[in-house]
């Protein structure tokens, strides 16, 4: 685990392996693990694969809410398992029910994540941005105090999450970016559903790269 941040909240991370199911395919993905919180409470920011290894970097702290930052398999699989062990209350936003039934249907989350909406853990507010494009519902998590922004897999290191499959949309995406990311400040560190952290400042110049790509790519 590794503790980062200035006040007494600190984000905690752990990786875990699993497999990624839409369209009829599957994956092996590793999925990070993000623990925002204190010594005695947190919040955690999705589910993946393997709730003793969340449980892990939980440790022993109260946990107030299992925030989703979409629906999608990789994200959502253990978060029953989660709930169960923690009772904390698992946060959607509604928008990914499509992709939340093909995992878990005929159950549901607790509780609903909108757009500028604030939850506070350790000290610290952590406001909710809705970001579709990766998922019709996908939502990133700043947390301004700390400096940092969960992003799920709505950016990476290198341009936005991946658009080609169902209920996903480049375009979507791109001003999801643009409108919700982009206008955070430089220095804000990004950490991601999968892979490395970034920061927006290094995505914002790189923003007419993926525009060209995708450019190129769609003349192909």
């Amino acid at each position: 685990m590794t503790p980062s941040g200035t006040s007494r909240a600190r984000i905690d991370h752990g990786v875990t392996t699993g497999i990624f199911e839409l369209d009829g395919g599957t994956w092996e993905v590793d999925n990070n693990v993000w623990v925002l919180g204190d010594d005695h409470e947190c919040v955690v920011f999705d589910a993946p694969h393997d709730a003793d290894a969340i449980m892990q970097v939980v440790g022993d702290r109260t946990v107030r809410a299992i925030l989703l930052t979409h629906a999608h398999s990789d994200h959502v699989d253990a978060v029953f398992e989660l709930k169960e062990r923690t009772g904390a209350p698992i946060y959607l936003n509604p928008d990914d029910r499509v992709l939340w039934d093909l995992r878990h249907q005929g159950r549901s989350w607790d509780e609903d994540l909108a757009d500028g909406q604030t939850i506070e853990v350790a000290g610290v507010q952590v406001r909710v941005l809705h970001t579709p494009g990766h998922a019709p519902g996908a939502c990133c998590f700043s947390v301004p105090e700390l400096g940092v922004v969960f992003t799920g897999d709505t950016l990476f290191e290198g341009g936005p999450g991946a658009t080609g499959r169902s209920y996903s949309s480049f375009e979507t995406i791109v001003d999801s970016i643009t409108r919700a990311l982009l206008p955070l400040s430089d220095d804000t560190v990004v950490h991601t559903g999968h892979g490395g952290d970034t920061t927006i400042g290094a995505e914002r110049a790189d923003r007419q790269r993926w525009l060209d790509e995708h450019e190129a790519s769609a003349d192909d």
